[in-house]
């Protein structure tokens, strides 16, 4: 990963001006992006397998009725035109359950990561830029967000919350993931904070809102949106395995789920009929985290302004 190197501006215009701020490009970000995965074929890979697992999530459970059907007499048949994955020990169709699983996997890690991403990133600037009381005060929060040990939290909070909705799940995995992205938002600031275009501004009569939102945050945004992107794969991680370990109980349909039932109820491990059921989720979870790898490259060159220049 490239180091953030904040760029000198060409020019700070006076706040009447209303000039844009010197990390700003006359392209927009979307023909930007657009430039960057058209040159990038394995950016546009991963940017694809995100869409399609995005539009399964939204999407894909619309398709199947709330309870899907099962056909003991038709337990883990092979891969066929009617069953493209096969089916499980219930005889119910293995991609069914792919699909409707992915609901709550994915949005949960997809809040996980975005509160993961908020919760840094705000408290990180704000130390970093206005130092004193507060600085000391969020740190000390950080520091003591890094050292509670998340699974065995999560295992207690399970006995009182029983994590039935992605929500629920998203807001608890962000809420004590964010200490390390906080520290290293800090560490970015404080080097920022004493650039020559940030002195500029604030001699130009800028509020710090401003500063901070359109000098400094836009020097930060490909660090930020990588380490989303990690947040997010990192609590896809964190949720499929508590399910598969029988931490949370099982409600709802999911990968870890079936993770789960395919050592527990399929023998998986035993019988080469399960395994189709066994890898199905394994793969899933496998292109997801091939999606945010080969789209984290493209991600820093669309918006590390040093790149596009290149």
């Amino acid at each position: 990963m490239e180091a953030i190197v904040a760029e000198e501006p060409q020019n700070i215009s006076t706040p009447e001006a209303g000039a844009p701020s010197p990390v700003r490009r006359h392209a927009s970000i979307w023909g930007v992006a657009r430039d960057v995965l058209l040159h990038r074929p394995t950016g546009m890979l991963g940017f694809l397998l995100l869409v399609v697992f995005g539009l399964m999530a939204l999407f894909g459970p619309m398709l199947y009725p709330e309870h899907l059907a099962t056909d003991p007499f038709n337990a883990f048949a092979a891969p066929s035109w009617s069953h493209p994955l096969g089916t499980d020990f219930d005889g119910t169709d293995t991609l069914a359950l792919i699909v409707t699983g992915s609901r709550y996997v994915l949005l949960s890690a997809f809040l996980a990561g975005f509160f993961t991403a908020a919760f840094g990133s705000v408290t990180g600037l704000t130390a970093g830029y206005f130092l004193g009381l507060g600085d000391s005060l969020l740190m000390k929060v950080a520091d003591f967000v890094l050292t509670i040990p998340a699974f065995p939290l999560l295992v207690v909070l399970s006995t009182i919350w029983k994590f039935g909705d992605p929500v629920s799940m998203g807001l608890v995995l962000g809420i004590i993931g964010w200490g390390a992205l906080a520290r290293a938002i800090r560490a970015q600031v404080l080097s920022l904070r004493e650039r020559t275009f940030i002195e500029a501004a604030r001699g130009l009569g800028f509020s710090s809102f401003h500063i901070i939102t359109r000098e400094i945050l836009p020097n930060l945004g490909s660090y930020i949106a990588m380490k989303f992107l990690l947040a997010v794969t990192g609590a896809m991680y964190a949720s499929v395995g508590l399910f598969f370990l029988g931490v949370l109980p099982f409600k709802v349909n999911n990968w870890g789920v079936m993770l789960n039932f395919a050592f527990t109820q399929s023998g998986a491990m035993y019988t080469p009929k399960a395994l189709p059921y066994l890898l199905s989720p394994l793969c899933a979870i496998l292109l997801v985290t091939l999606g945010v790898v080969l789209f984290l490259d493209a991600v820093d060159e669309i918006l590390n302004p040093r790149l596009r220049r290149r």
